[in-house]
C-alpha cells in the first residue's frame, strides 16, 4: 500500500483499504484532481487560520517542528500537516497539535471518499483533502501545512494565500518528477509563491538565486533570502539571528545536526516576516529546545531493539536518502566525539534513491554496512550495498530485518554506535519494533 498505510482501528483500516482502490497506483502531479475534490467537499482550504507553507528538498519537516514550537509556546492553537507518516497514518494530521483521533480519522476518510468517484485523486490528494476538511471544521489559529513533492503541482498549493511561505534547503530528489538539475528543481519548489506573501528562503548558491527570483517575481510575492532580508549564524555555542526588526540571542536547537539551525532560523524569518499572527520573542527564544521531530538524527530509547546491546552503545536513527542527507550525516558524525567504538551503519534504500551519492559522505567513518530491505516497499537488494562495502574494504552483513541487524551488533559483546539511515519507511519500521512511536 502507498507508504505502508496501515492500521490497527478497523474502521481506519476499512477506508484506506477503499483510498488504495481508488487511487492510482503511482503518484501524479497535478492540481486539476485536488481542485475537483475540494470543490466536492466544500473547499475547506479557503476556510483555514493563517498558513504557514514549507517546501524544500531536505529541511522542511524540522522547520515546521520549529515553527509548531514557537507558536505553541506563545500559547497559539495549532494545526498541522506533513508526510509521509513513521508508523502511523494519524501522524500526518494533527489537530489542535494532538494526532487526529482514530474515529475522526475514519469519519473524515470517508466523507472524502465518497466524494472521490470517477476524479482518480491520488493517495496525497485524499489526505491533503482531509487534512484541509478537518482543519477548516476546528478552530486553530494557524496551520502548518508541509509540501509532499516539489511545490508548483504538489497537492498543497491549492492554498490560495498563506501568511508565508518558506523553502528550505534544496537537493537532488525525486528526480523523475521534479528534473535531474538543481535549478528544475528549484523552480518546482519556488511554485509555491503567491501574490503579496512573503518568499523565505534559505541561502541558496549564485546559480539557485536567480532561479527562486524569477519565480518570486513572476508570482508578485516579496522573496526573503537568508544573507539579503535576514540572516542567521552559529557562534560561541549560540544561534544569532539579525533582520531589520533586530537580533535575537538563541540557544542552539535540541535537535541534532549541524543544519538544525539554519532550519530554526527559517522558522523564526518566517514567523518575523509575516503580519497574520504576531509571535513574542520569548516565544522564539525557547522555540529552538522545544521542537521535536522524530527520526532526523534522533537517538533512540530504551526499548526492544536498543536494549538488546551493550551497555555503553548508542543507536541514532535517520530517515536521510538523498546526497544532501548523507552529506548532513557526514558533518554529524564528524562532531561526534571519538568513543573507540566502531561505528555501524544498518542501512536499507528504496529503489529509486542514489546509494553512492547517499553514502560516500560517509566513507571513512564506518567499520560495518549492515543491509536490510525497506518493508511493503521496492527496494536496493542488499548486494547493492556490499558492493559498497567491499570497495570501501569494511566489513559486511546481510540482515532480514533491524532485530537481527541489531541482534549481530549485540553478539559481539563489545559497546557500540549505531547509525540506521536511508529510508523513513526503514525509520518507521526502527521506531515500532523499539516501542518508540511518535505522538
Amino acid at each position: 500500500m502507498p507508504d505502508n498505510a496501515t492500521s490497527t482501528d478497523p474502521a481506519v483500516q476499512a477506508q484506506l483499504d477503499r483510498l488504495w482502490s481508488l487511487s492510482p497506483g503511482a503518484d501524479v502531479l497535478g492540481l486539476e484532481r485536488v481542485t475537483q475534490l475540494l470543490e466536492r467537499i466544500g473547499n475547506p482550504h479557503l476556510s483555514l487560520p493563517p498558513v504557514f507553507h514549507v517546501a524544500g528538498t531536505n529541511g522542511k519537516g524540522s522547520t515546521c517542528a520549529f515553527l509548531r514550537a514557537a507558536l505553541e509556546a506563545d500559547g497559539k492553537s495549532v494545526h498541522v500537516f506533513t508526510s509521509p507518516h513513521l508508523v502511523r497514518f494519524n501522524e500526518r494530521i494533527r489537530i489542535n497539535g494532538a494526532l487526529i483521533s482514530d474515529a475522526m480519522l475514519a469519519d473524515y476518510l470517508e466523507h472524502v471518499l465518497d466524494h472521490a468517484d470517477g476524479i482518480g485523486a491520488s493517495f496525497f490528494e485524499v489526505t491533503t483533502a482531509v487534512a484541509f476538511l478537518s482543519f477548516a471544521q476546528h478552530p486553530a489559529d494557524a496551520c502548518i501545512i508541509e509540501v509532499g513533492l516539489g511545490g508548483r503541482l504538489d497537492a498543497t498549493n491549492v492554498l490560495r494565500s498563506p501568511a508565508v511561505c518558506g523553502i528550505a534547503q534544496l537537493g537532488i530528489d525525486h528526480q523523475a518528477f521534479l528534473g535531474n538539475t538543481l535549478s528544475e528543481i528549484a523552480a518546482e519548489k519556488a511554485g509555491i509563491a503567491k501574490p503579496g506573501v512573503p518568499l523565505v528562503t534559505a541561502r541558496y548558491s549564485t546559480s539557485l538565486s536567480p532561479v527562486i527570483e524569477a519565480a518570486a517575481t513572476s508570482a508578485q510575492a516579496k522573496w526573503l533570502p537568508m544573507g539579503s532580508q535576514w540572516d542567521a549564524a552559529v557562534y560561541r555555542e549560540r544561534l544569532h539571528y539579525r533582520d531589520a526588526l533586530g537580533k535575537l540571542d538563541l540557544p542552539l536547537p535540541r535537535l541534532p545536526g549541524p543544519h538544525q539551525p539554519m532550519n530554526a532560523a527559517l522558522a523564526i524569518a518566517m514567523l518575523r516576516h509575516q503580519d497574520a499572527l504576531p509571535v513574542t520573542e520569548a516565544a522564539l527564544k525557547v522555540a529552538p529546545l522545544w521542537a521535536q521531530w522524530p527520526a532526523r538524527l534522533q537517538r533512540l530509547d530504551s526499548g526492544p531493539l536498543v536494549d538488546a546491546l551493550p551497555e555503553g552503545s548508542t543507536v541514532w536513527l535517520d530517515g536521510g536518502h538523498n546526497a544532501a542527507a548523507g552529506e548532513m550525516l557526514g558533518k554529524f558524525l564528524n562532531s561526534l566525539p571519538p568513543a573507540g567504538q566502531p561505528l555501524h551503519l544498518i542501512v536499507g534504500m528504496l529503489a529509486n534513491k542514489d546509494v553512492d551519492a547517499f553514502l560516500a559522505p560517509l566513507k571513512g567513518k564506518v567499520a560495518h554496512i549492515h543491509a536490510l530491505p525497506v518493508p511493503g516497499h521496492d527496494h536496493h537488494g542488499t548486494d547493492r550495498f556490499g558492493a559498497v562495502a567491499h570497495s570501501w574494504n569494511i566489513d559486511f552483513s546481510a540482515h532480514e530485518e533491524a532485530t537481527q541487524a541489531m541482534g549481530a551488533i549485540a553478539a559481539a559483546g563489545q559497546p557500540a554506535r549505531i547509525l540506521i539511515a536511508g529510508s523513513l519507511y526503514l525509520a518507521g519500521d526502527v521506531l515500532q519494533r523499539n516501542d518508540q512511536l511518535p505522538d
